[in-house]
């Protein structure tokens, strides 16, 4: 609704647009509250957002700029004809890969348009785009106040860029897609592991992308790749209570099937062109993981020499964890840890993100150093919003028969 909106009265008028989304959401909060819920909500809203769109052209279209292109147009009398043909799903689907594209202009710092984009095109909320980028509440906020008055400044337009610039904002754009899938995968809500809805999102911005000239890339391929390995094991990750299972525990058989063919289908039309990307290894580390029967059949020499690749075109804190995972099931915990403990600004990760604690916790556990273990598993505990995750953890402390202490850690 934002994209389609903004497409109609510019990006200067991005407040505008975010003020019609929401008078949309409010109507529905009250009428559905004694009708219910429409058959098609999103088809609901758009309807809404269309006719109020109209509404306020009416009125101030003398005195408001609005889209650039389009302006002469909404200023005639055939506004409504205008309006409704930025409504059709074909427009819908244009619009949403310009505003993408724009929001990854480069006169915006990288960490600004990641931000930007995450917070207009899929509705992530500061806290979320937080955790995706390992930032704090504040600086996000701060990044979206400054990406606003970029846009007003620059004057930046919807467009999609051609030629060079294409590619270079291309990258950006997988990027944002990358953070959208992984907040939907290991969600920072606290009840849901999973978020469905934003992992198909993700899945089907970059379809988008695969079906237009200008961004079917081997990347781009090798993106989809990886988001259908990953969301193949979706079913397996929660069980009937609500628990986590954990990937050598999951049961193979309950993986999609049809899902792991469409990422084979996928990997194999990235192999298009000479470039490897990190998505091409991350595919094929999930691929891997997909092809072995079971976690014993697992390949874990070529996982390290996967991960060995992936420094080198992403050398990340979280990269360098999840090749000391690899090691672990090599060289064992010690070597693992040793590898942690190398990590750039380590002191500070632990601080904030909870996955480098509840791995180190892990490993401590399987060296049957209760004391460490406990320390770092307390200290993911604290850090994690996830209840399902916190449950996890309390179930690996109890396990290390120090009940009294894990029970003042809730």
């Amino acid at each position: 609704m934002v994209s389609v909106l903004s497409r109609i009265f510019g990006m200067h008028n991005l407040e505008m647009a975010e003020d019609v989304v929401q008078e949309a959401f409010i109507k529905a909060m009250n009428e559905w509250a004694f009708r219910g819920i429409p058959d098609n909500p999103s088809g609901w809203l758009m309807r809404v957002a269309r006719n109020q769109a109209i509404d306020m052209i009416r009125r101030q279209k003398h005195t408001t700029e609005f889209s650039p292109d389009i302006s002469p147009l909404l200023k005639s009398e055939y506004t409504i004809g205008t309006i409704e043909q930025f409504f059709l799903d074909s427009e819908i689907e244009d619009s949403q890969l310009r505003m993408i594209f724009a929001c990854c202009h480069p006169d915006l710092e990288p960490e600004v348009q990641i931000a930007f984009t995450l917070k207009n095109i899929s509705g992530l909320s500061t806290p979320e785009i937080a955790k995706a980028l390992l930032s704090t509440d504040e600086a996000i906020q701060k990044r979206l106040y400054r990406a606003k008055n970029l846009i007003k400044e620059k004057n930046i337009q919807l467009d999609i860029p051609a030629g060079n610039q294409l590619s270079a904002r291309l990258e950006t754009v997988l990027s944002i897609i990358y953070l959208i899938f992984n907040e939907g995968y290991n969600s920072s809500q606290e009840d849901m592991l999973i978020r469905n809805e934003l992992c198909v999102e993700a899945v089907r911005l970059a379809y988008i992308l695969s079906n237009h000239p200008l961004g079917r890339s081997p990347s781009t391929f090798a993106l989809l790749a990886l988001m259908c390995f990953h969301s193949s094991r979706f079913a397996s990750r929660v069980d009937e209570k609500g628990e986590i299972v954990l990937l050598g525990e999951q049961n193979r058989e309950g993986w999609d099937k049809e899902l792991i063919q469409l990422g084979f289908s996928f990997l194999n039309q990235s192999a298009d062109g000479d470039k490897l990307s990190p998505y091409h290894i991350e595919a094929a580390i999930a691929a891997e993981h997909c092809h072995a029967e079971n976690i014993e059949a697992t390949n874990w020499e070529t996982l390290l020499q996967l991960y060995n690749l992936l420094l080198q075109h992403k050398d990340t804190p979280i990269v360098r964890l999840n090749r000391a995972v690899i090691t672990n099931k090599i060289n064992g915990p010690q070597i693992a840890i040793e590898e942690i403990l190398e990590i750039k600004n380590l002191e500070k990760l632990l601080k904030t993100n909870y996955i480098f604690s509840a791995v180190l916790g892990e490993l401590y556990m399987q060296l049957h150093n209760n004391e460490k273990a406990i320390g770092y598993l307390s200290l993911a505990q604290k850090l994690t919003s996830s209840n399902l995750e916190k449950s996890l953890i309390q179930s690996k402390i109890n396990s290390l028969g120090n009940k009294d202490n894990a029970g003042k850690l809730n």
